[in-house]
């Protein structure tokens, strides 16, 4: 089990660094958080940006390491801190002082109970804020005798869980996909959807209130009763306020290798999944964990075991959802879920919020091999000194990489492939990496996406999530060798590059037209053409970069021969160039401020070749608004009337 690294107290890793919008939208990074910690025994806070103390909310939390007796445990702001509940039991609210002992503005603090801060266990926390169209919490009292429970979430519930605090008692769970008002499920056990009138009355809910019955499990005399409501495709956030970030729903089990597409208009980043027409676990799966194209790692709500993983029956969040796969379930088995949008939603405003050029650590097994500061999906790493490959990683692939200098397919990388961390990336594998740098990215709006599709021969389109048109396209098959693939916005159509050469356009294996849009970019379907991005039954990764103001900057320029400034718009200079040049052969040179982008003799590296760092000429310079620079031979960067693409990062 990989090892959860945290940074003192754990921290929000750049959240306060999104930009806030001046009116009031929304961002499912206000009002979710999944966030991995490792226990310390002692006191510790976890800052997750969540403001749970003002606006209020529910903190789910479950060690990962060991089952046992180390249940789930739910605190919520209606019944306050130290009230703890157990999804997987119907024992009553239990006070623990040193469980989790307050809510904050910005997250939680915790004692050293075992259950939520033990030495030596892993813990992953799911933090729901209170907001209209996405989540709330309420507290009864029951009648036995039907009741309307008024709520605040804006909207009608499409997923509603109550249990008894005041004693034992199933959890009870409405959900809309299970066919009637009527219908329950347990989420405390594996049973099959049921009946009965009396613990919802046999009454829908409505966008201001849900009833309960004549049930003691729902409306018992005299009992206390929580009940969590969840809102689905309500909008409510983004800055037209129409965005959905939770979507509740149902989809029909198919046969073995039938895969199927779950369309929500957004990616997953979390999902709770049930077969309700059959007995089966309740199943929660997160992108901090692992939910990937490779590899899924799950709790179960119902049990109190640890983590487990699987590369087998997978779910895979797309750009627009997630895929369900074949014969886990029964065939023919109606399953629910419950997902919610991937964040963040904000776009960027400090280059330091989304990368980070970092020179390794010597890391223990499972140890931070490469410390952004921030949560990392993405991480190309090179050793400095000697002859080495290139391997780049992203989260949505888990731990395949592919090699920037090679035509390879995908394979399993051991060393800094791991994403269950805040901070960065970790490894597998024992290893110095202090003589290697990793240039980290995080994935944001109008800076840098990431995508998987696979290739069918006909001409489509590729929807992604970078909420502008992006400039630069960087496309690799995974599943056989093939070139990489890259389009940048300065080209004209069919004049595209390969990553893995110097050569200059055209690479002929794949076209990109029409030009990509805010929503979209179109690939070829005539083969052999489309090899390198669209070939049928193969797997793409894509990687896309645009100009973020004051953090990117996709660029084109002419050399002079002598010495230029390319001004990218920054204020404090570029810690990342790469440059291309386009109208001959040339290397895809690189530069950081980590190795050092200085007035004289700049270290830099080629992404297409295996070569040591070379460390003996004067290429680039600083200048605040970007970067300077030099035609020296060396590199051949400005060459009078040639052409070059690139790109930096503040």
């Amino acid at each position: 089990m990989p090892l959860v690294q945290t940074r003192g107290a754990a921290s929000a890793q750049g959240f306060g660094e999104f930009a806030q919008a001046s009116a009031v939208p929304n961002y499912i990074e206000e009002v979710f958080s999944c966030f991995l910690y490792s226990g310390n025994s002692s006191t510790q806070t976890i800052t997750n940006g969540i403001d749970l103390s003002t606006k209020g909310g529910l903190v789910w939390i479950k060690d990962r390491t060991t089952g046992s007796s180390l249940r789930h445990q739910l605190y919520d702001t209606a019944r306050g801190a130290t009230k703890s509940l157990q999804s997987n039991a119907t024992d009553a609210e239990e006070t623990y002082a040193n469980g989790l002992t307050s809510f904050g503005t910005t997250g939680f603090s915790l004692g050293d109970f075992i259950r939520c801060n033990a030495t030596g266990y892993n813990y992953v926390s799911w933090s729901f804020r209170k907001q209209p169209k996405f989540f709330d919490v309420v507290t009864y009292t029951g009648t036995a005798s039907a009741q309307n429970i008024a709520h605040n979430l804006g909207s009608t519930p499409a997923c509603i869980i109550v249990k008894k605090t005041s004693g034992t008692s199933i959890w009870s769970v409405y959900h809309s996909s299970l066919g009637g008002a009527d219908k329950f499920l347990l989420l405390n056990a594996t049973d099959a959807v049921d009946s009965a009138a009396s613990l919802w009355n046999n009454t829908a809910p409505t966008s201001t209130q849900f009833t309960v019955g004549t049930s003691g499990s729902t409306n018992g005399s005299g009992n206390t009763f929580v009940a969590y409501l969840f809102a689905s495709n309500a909008g409510g956030f983004g800055l037209t306020g129409t965005d959905n970030v939770i979507s509740c729903g149902s989809y029909t089990e198919g046969a073995a290798g039938t895969e199927q597409t779950i369309n929500l208009g957004y990616e997953a980043q979390w999902l709770l999944i049930k077969p309700a027409s059959i007995s089966g676990s309740w199943y929660l799966y997160d992108t901090m964990r692992s939910f990937s194209q490779t590899n899924n790692r799950y709790l179960l709500a119902n049990s109190s075991n640890a983590e487990a993983s699987t590369n087998d029956y997978l779910f895979k969040p797309t750009a627009t959802g997630f895929i369900a796969p074949g014969d886990l379930f029964t065939p023919g088995t109606n399953v629910i879920y419950m997902a919610i949008r991937r964040g963040p939603m904000k776009v960027p405003t400090s280059g330091t919020s989304v990368f980070s050029p970092e020179i390794g650590l010597n890391a223990s097994t499972n140890g931070l091999a490469f410390d952004a500061g921030f949560v990392t999906d993405f991480l190309i790493r090179k050793y400095r000194p000697g002859v080495s490959n290139i391997p780049a990683v992203s989260r949505l692939t888990g731990d395949q990489a592919l090699l920037t200098t090679t035509t390879g397919a995908q394979y399993t990388e051991t060393y800094a492939s791991k994403w269950d961390s805040m901070l960065g990336v970790l490894t597998g594998t024992a290893f110095n990496f202090s003589d290697q740098i990793g240039w980290t990215f995080r994935r944001a709006p109008s800076f840098f996406d990431v995508v998987c599709y696979t290739g069918d021969n006909n001409a489509r389109n590729i929807t992604h999530n970078l909420t502008v048109a992006p400039e630069l396209i960087i496309i690799k098959r995974r599943s056989n060798a093939n070139s990489w693939f890259v389009w940048h916005s300065a080209f004209t159509t069919g004049n595209n590059l390969e990553l893995n050469s110097t050569g200059a356009p055209p690479y002929a294996n794949g076209n990109m037209s029409p030009l990509p849009s805010s929503s979209v970019f179109s690939i070829g379907g005539t083969y052999p053409d489309n090899s390198a991005i669209n070939l049928i039954g193969q797997t793409y990764v894509a990687y896309l970069f645009a100009t973020c103001a004051g953090v990117s900057k996709c660029f084109s320029y002419t050399g002079n021969g002598s010495s230029q400034t390319i001004n990218c718009g920054f204020t404090g200079g570029s810690r990342f160039v790469m440059i291309k040049r386009t109208d001959s052969a040339g290397d895809w040179y690189v530069w950081d401020s980590a190795r050092g982008i200085v007035s004289g003799n700049d270290p830099h590296l080629s992404l297409n070749t295996t070569a040591d760092e070379v460390t003996s000429d004067d290429t680039i310079d600083t200048d605040s608004t970007g970067f300077v620079v030099n035609q020296v031979s060396a590199t051949n960067v400005n060459v009078s009337s040639a052409t070059y693409i690139g790109i930096a990062i503040a």
